[in-house]
């Protein structure tokens, strides 16, 4: 079965009645946990941003004090695991003032870590590609807001 374009269903969809629209979306959560956590954003969460990024920001919290800091190979899977789920967040909310915050957040908890991430090359590595990318996704936004932010990037890179 080919599925069919965005073109295709947005078309189809608006040929559909409130009853209709309202099971296709329930049968869609049932499938796959990504459907129901972006289901959960959009109709609760999406409407304050500020208690959704802090809400995510308790999460990291929590996934940051369970990283087994043992091995430098723990903590390696263990951040990637958690600037996957940053990305899934950020991809929920869809606003870049969002990603960077959390892209900020993520690297402050990474500098927080004992032992010390800089003292592996593949841990640098990610906080440096992080910082760069936030550094990229800043110039998209407000210029206050990119004047804030260029602030604790800069504090980021010292």
């Amino acid at each position: 079965m080919k599925a069919a374009s965005v073109v295709e269903l947005r078309k189809e969809l608006e040929h559909l009645d409130k009853e209709k629209l309202k099971q296709l979306c329930l049968r869609l959560a049932r499938f796959k946990l990504e459907n129901k956590e972006l289901l959960t954003y959009l109709i609760f969460e999406s409407e304050d941003e500020s208690s959704y990024v802090q809400s995510i920001k308790n999460q990291l919290d929590t996934l940051f004090l369970d990283i087994n800091t043992n091995s430098y190979f723990y903590v390696k899977k263990r951040i990637r695991k958690i600037l996957r789920r940053i990305r899934k967040f950020a991809r929920y909310s869809n606003q870049p003032e969002t990603e960077v915050e959390l892209l900020l957040y993520f690297c402050l908890k990474m500098q927080d870590i004992t032992p010390s991430i800089f003292k592996n090359k593949t841990l640098t590595n990610i906080y440096n590609r992080q910082v760069e990318s936030a550094q990229k996704k800043t110039k998209k936004l407000h210029e206050d807001l990119q004047y804030d932010y260029n602030l604790q990037i800069e504090d980021l890179k010292h």
